[in-house]
């Protein structure tokens, strides 16, 4: 009979795969030890025997396992049946990565136990040990940094009863469930991120990132390695490894485009070609990346108003408003101060509340900054008064400079005039009055008004307003 013959028989196969097993483990191992059922020890090779200073491994025969190797665990595993695949065990002469195997008999029951001492230099396993620590390491990592990446608000942060408020949540609980693109207009302060956010936690992309960018913010000339990151090396200065951009970090989730009108021309014609091809370039490279990212972008730019001056795409802005969302000012909803109040102070940990006639005061001003103001507005008040009970005179002292709400003029259009227009004279009413009441300091105006320096300088420059106005 012929060894292929003899493969055939399963039970004759696995006793040679067994044997042959032993074997080369016994001898590439830096030691082998055999027990009884009582762990007593029934053979040990050579090599284990001289490590813990026996002369030779018929020293070792008959005796319990614990007495030749101090802290064995042979004795569990013929007790409990169950292997210890892989531990480390001391020794006198260094500690060895050891693996323990119950034996049994042909009716299954155990009869002992074998253990292999696999290596005697623990850097021997550094490699695998590194590598793991490394997976683990990168994994937290992309776990945290997802985590913070996630969007923090939902619908319930968007507060308000008004019809205002409600048209907008309805507006956006019903984008949530498209991937078309959603523009996102109104003035700054009026929380435009926070409905982006709530729109991507709604969504089918909620599990995976949402990411932010400030067109802004962020320099002309740095602006595109921003949006699809950079090839290795692409220019002096740049990671060797390339850095991903924000299409890369938002794939599979949202990306939101904040104040989208201050994107400089040939940044919108590349942002235009990602939306219809939903692919990109990175900087210095030749290589397409396919994108799969749902844009919602907000602006406090009139974008019709910018097309004709030639400052933005009007086929990128076609593209983008395909769910145009208006965001209403905090004075085309004054109701709802009152709830907007009692949430910011509790957002505060304030134990301060308002009096009905600083209620009364906070529905008056016109609110050029918003809900950003009005957050600044109560937690200025809370944090200068001794009293809990914030009154009128002490939030007439937190606002500074008061603007008064013009009914039917200032807020309504009169007969025939657009809402642009009408937007637009309000627009130059309040920065106007906030420049005369900084003096001219375009610094402090935009702080008071809650603008950032360059979008009040770009307003001023659009409505033809000097800073001695």
């Amino acid at each position: 009979m012929n060894i292929t013959d003899n493969l055939k028989d399963y039970q004759q196969v696995r006793g040679l795969a067994i044997q042959s097993l032993f074997e080369i483990i016994e001898q590439s191992s830096e030691g082998t030890v055999i027990v009884d059922r009582d762990a007593n020890i029934v053979w040990m090779n050579e090599r284990y025997a001289k490590r813990f200073g026996l002369k030779s491994a018929d020293e070792a025969i008959g005796q319990p396992c614990e007495q030749v190797i101090s802290n064995s665990l042979l004795r569990q595993v013929v007790r409990n049946d169950q292997p210890i695949l892989l531990d480390i065990q001391d020794t006198p002469k260094g500690p060895l990565v050891v693996m323990r195997l119950p034996i049994h008999n042909e009716a299954g029951a155990v009869i002992g136990a074998i253990g292999f001492a696999l290596f005697d230099e623990l850097r021997n396993l550094s490699p695998l040990i590194e590598r793991y620590l490394s997976m683990q390491q990168e994994l937290a990592s992309t776990r945290s940094l997802l985590r913070s990446r996630q969007s923090k608000y939902n619908f319930a942060h968007f507060i308000g009863t008004s019809a205002a408020s409600l048209e907008v949540k309805r507006r956006a609980r019903r984008s949530a469930s498209a991937e078309s693109p959603v523009l996102l207009l109104g003035e700054t302060g009026t929380g435009k991120e926070l409905l982006a956010q709530a729109i991507h936690g709604a969504s089918t992309r909620a599990h995976k990132a949402f990411v932010s960018i400030n067109s802004a913010a962020i320099p002309a000339d740095l602006l595109e390695a921003e949006f699809f990151g950079t090839a290795p090396g692409a220019f002096t200065g740049a990671d060797r490894k390339g850095r991903p951009g924000k299409f890369q970090i938002a794939q599979g989730g949202t990306l939101f485009l904040d104040e989208i009108g201050d994107m400089p021309l040939p940044l919108q014609n590349k942002l235009l070609r990602v939306l219809q091809e939903k692919e990109f370039e990175p900087v210095g490279s030749n290589e397409m990346l396919h994108s799969d990212v749902r844009v919602i972008a907000a602006t406090s730019m009139d974008l019709e108003a910018a097309i004709k001056r030639g400052e933005f795409r009007a086929d990128l802005y076609y593209r983008l408003n395909v769910l145009p969302i208006q965001v209403p000012p905090l004075r085309e909803r004054l109701e709802d101060i009152p709830a907007l109040s009692e949430a910011i102070l509790e957002e505060l940990r304030s134990q301060h509340e308002l009096d009905r006639e600083a209620l009364a005061l906070l529905a008056q001003h016109a609110w050029p900054g918003n809900i950003r103001e009005l957050r600044n507005v109560l937690e200025r008040a809370a944090l200068l008064s001794d009293d809990l009970v914030l009154n009128a005179p002490a939030i007439r002292a937190a606002i500074g400079t008061f603007t008064p709400v013009e009914r039917g003029s200032a807020v309504a259009a009169v007969e025939g005039e657009s809402f642009s227009a009408a937007r637009e004279r309000f627009d130059r009413q309040v920065i106007g009055a906030a420049l005369r009441a900084c003096e001219g300091n375009v610094v402090e105006a935009a702080k008071r008004l809650g603008l950032g320096r360059s979008t009040l300088y770009k307003k001023m420059v659009a409505l033809g307003i000097d800073q001695s106005h």
